[in-house]
């Protein structure tokens, strides 16, 4: 059992506080999952050709020999050492050759998000301590999605946590499991979508990556994989202009959505969106089992 959160902002007032009640949001959720917590927030957009990546070292590393040997490279580039050994790395250049780059000089460093708004932050622990460790309630942003994880079919472990993100600006938060992962993991790699972990979920946003490098929208890339991924699942994914949900045919695992002129939300329960202001005058309703939910900016 797991918690997911969505929090889209449809007014410039309500992004200066897209933080503090997001944060609220996804600590409501901590007895769905207290083993780890993550969020991507959207925000503070990188600058035309500028991109940003937020890596993970899972040994010790100095930000100074990182923004050493990346300056080899990428004379421009800045790092950003921030907590639980995650740096925040600022560059001119194309996502897939800096991170191949990265990886081939620092093995043991993950990559979780790369792109020109998308930030994703993930340690184990209590959703409170992980919130307050990034201080993720004092983020503006234009859009936000979180996860609570309670383990079942892999460890207990940063790398295995949620949110996960396999392109640029894109990510996926997932309720469920997945049957076909291995098989779809092993035909993905043959198109080159890397994953960091063995976890069933991130094979779904690498899905997804696949897809929408092949031309697709969000929308049609969501289509294919009510076709293609097997399982039980409520996914929430991102991008860099908004957010999506979608049920399994049988919406197995439980979802609410709720709307106002200010706020698009959606968790797992209703107790998570009731935190917001004018919820309990919003309009709320459980999504549809295999109907495909987005807004955009």
């Amino acid at each position: 059992m797991c918690g997911i959160v969505g929090l889209f902002a449809k007014t410039k007032e309500f992004e200066k506080e897209l933080g503090k009640y997001f944060s609220g949001m996804l600590n409501e959720m901590t007895d769905r999952g207290p083993d780890s917590a993550g969020c991507a927030i959207y925000h503070n957009v990188t600058k035309a050709n500028e991109l940003k990546i937020v890596a993970m070292s899972e040994t010790p590393l100095s930000k100074n020999k990182l923004l050493e040997t990346i300056r080899q490279s990428y004379p421009d580039a800045s790092v950003q050492e921030l907590e639980s050994l995650h740096f925040l790395i600022t560059l001119e250049g194309e996502s897939k050759e800096a991170i191949l780059e990265l990886n081939q000089c620092f093995p043991n460093l993950k990559i979780l998000s790369s792109g020109s708004s998308i930030e994703i932050y993930k340690a184990e622990g209590l959703p409170k301590n992980v919130l307050e460790k990034f201080s993720i309630s004092s983020m503006t942003g234009s859009h936000a999605l979180g996860h609570t994880r309670m383990a079942t079919e892999s460890a207990i472990t940063t790398a295995h946590s949620h949110p996960f993100s396999t392109g640029d600006d894109l990510c996926l938060v997932h309720n469920g499991s997945l049957s076909n992962h291995n098989r779809l993991r092993a035909k993905l790699k043959k198109e080159g979508i890397y994953f960091s972990s063995d976890n069933d979920s991130e094979v779904a946003a690498g899905y997804l990556a696949w897809r929408i490098k092949q031309g697709k929208t969000i929308e049609e890339a969501l289509n294919h994989a009510l076709e293609d991924l097997d399982g039980f699942y409520t996914f929430a994914i991102g991008t860099k202009d908004g957010f999506a949900v979608l049920r399994d045919p049988i919406a197995c695992k439980p979802a609410v959505i709720s709307e106002t002129d200010h706020w698009v939300a959606m968790a797992s329960e209703y107790r998570a969106i009731a935190l917001l202001p004018g919820a309990q005058s919003a309009p709320a309703w459980e999504p549809a089992p295999g109907k495909i939910y987005s807004w955009s900016h």
